[in-house]
């Protein structure tokens, strides 16, 4: 079976194409993303931006696998969760693509498609996963043909945390690589510490940071001490998650995977452990369409349909609301 996949939850539209032959295998990835130099994102611009690259993203990427639409099998988009403008693109892409070329269609949820690629892609069994992204911080284990909630964030995404400060400090969208360079060269400065058995909080370490901004603390030192807080708090709770579940693996996935220090920081506590740690290559660690793809693939028994009235998007879609 080959499967195209467009991802379209946020700042990046993103085509891929992946077939289940030989265990699974991603066959392209191609992706144009929003950026702004001030401010953050406006659903409508952004909306705006996918619109005008769908086409352009899609050609991309059936080039890139030497493929024609009439051999793609399968359409999945990310249905949901995300801004609602931006998925409503990938929807009717989606749907075009279907009623033209009489295409099955199958919605997929993004958040569990981060952790399908990441299983893919690192050979990882039966991990807890840390799925850290722009709109979403969780951690997931699966029982029972579910994924279930063990912990996530009280407020807001350690993703959106990140570029709300870097926002307030003038770095840009997005802002998380940027605050990672320049942690670099900075030195701790004590801030918020919030975990609440399972679940943390990100909104009063930004309030803190965006004050101490304010009082002229150098912004080396505060993007230093936000990292080493926030990445703390999160090892904390898949520390007590891999106890609590009783598992042997951690997954690291979705945007803010790429962050070379949370990484660090759970490589050294599963290695206390004695658990291994994965994660996703940076390829697929934010958002993109192979992801798409791939769960496509899984879903498609059961939730594949050419009846496109009864697919659509849903903006608040949890993964512990997915049968897998």
């Amino acid at each position: 079976m080959i499967c195209l996949g467009i991802e379209s939850t946020a700042h990046t539209f993103g085509v891929g194409i992946a077939t289940d032959e030989n265990g699974g295998k991603i066959l392209a990835n191609e992706k144009s993303t929003y950026t702004t130099e001030h401010g953050g994102m406006k659903p409508r611009d952004v909306a705006e931006h996918h619109a005008s690259m769908a086409r352009d993203v899609l050609l991309a990427a059936l080039e890139k696998a030497q493929l024609s639409i009439k051999d793609v099998d399968l359409v999945a988009f990310s249905a949901g969760p995300g801004m609602g403008p931006c998925l409503k693109i990938g929807e009717i892409v989606a749907k075009y693509l279907c009623l033209k070329y009489d295409k099955p269609v199958v919605p997929v949820n993004h958040c569990q498609a981060h952790i399908e690629i990441g299983l893919l892609v690192t050979q990882a069994r039966d991990p807890v996963t840390l799925y850290v992204s722009g709109g979403n911080t969780q951690i997931i284990a699966k029982l029972n043909n579910r994924y279930r909630i063990l912990g996530e964030t009280l407020d807001i995404a350690i993703g959106n945390a990140l570029d709300k400060f870097a926002r307030a400090a003038g770095l840009g969208f997005p802002g998380g690589p940027v605050i990672e360079k320049l942690a670099r060269r900075g030195r701790f400065v004590s801030l918020p510490y919030v975990v609440k058995g399972m679940d943390f909080s990100f909104s009063g370490i930004v309030t803190e940071l965006e004050r101490r901004l304010k009082q002229g603390y150098k912004l080396e030192d505060l993007c230093y001490s936000f990292q080493e807080h926030a990445f703390a708090m999160l090892t904390e709770a898949v520390e007590r998650a891999l106890a609590h579940a009783g598992k042997e693996e951690v997954l690291l996935t979705g945007g803010v995977a790429a962050n070379k220090r949370l990484q660090e920081m759970l490589r050294t506590m599963c290695e206390d452990r004695n658990a291994r740690f994965y994660v996703v290559p940076r390829e697929y660690a934010g958002d993109n369409g192979a992801m798409i793809a791939w769960t496509g693939i899984i879903m498609a028994r059961k939730h594949a349909t050419k009846n496109i009235e009864n697919v659509r998007s849903i903006q608040r879609w949890r993964i512990d609301e997915v049968e897998i």
